[in-house]
């Protein structure tokens, strides 16, 4: 994948230092001051989660905080937001998994 090297107002990517970080037990690399999710679309992941219920996968949507669809775990801390969250080094993101729907297993047990 690519990222944009030179914008007139984020300045030159090279200019600033690479760092590494882990998502979904996997290392990948980043920029500083670069979202999370800036720094998996530019290693290729188009999925961040899965819906809860359907299992449907989730990606990027609003890209600007307003939509929950980028929730990740990271360093153990659930629902962060990837467009909002800058990339620490050694920083561990774990995707959104599907979790077992509650209500229904009781409906179920009766």
């Amino acid at each position: 994948m690519s990222r944009i090297l030179d914008h007139p107002v984020l300045g030159k990517l090279t200019d600033r230092k690479r760092i590494s970080f882990q998502y979904d037990h996997t290392t990948y690399e980043a920029y500083e001051q670069e979202t999370i999710a800036a720094a998996l679309l530019a290693n290729g992941i188009r999925k961040l989660r899965v819906h809860e219920e359907s299992g449907s996968p989730r990606g990027i949507y609003c890209n600007i905080g307003h939509c929950m669809e980028c929730r990740v775990t990271v360093n153990g801390q659930a629902n962060v937001r990837a467009c909002l969250t800058f990339v620490e080094e050694d920083m561990v993101v774990e995707s959104g998994k599907q979790l077992p729907n509650i209500v229904k297993r009781m409906v179920e047990q009766g």
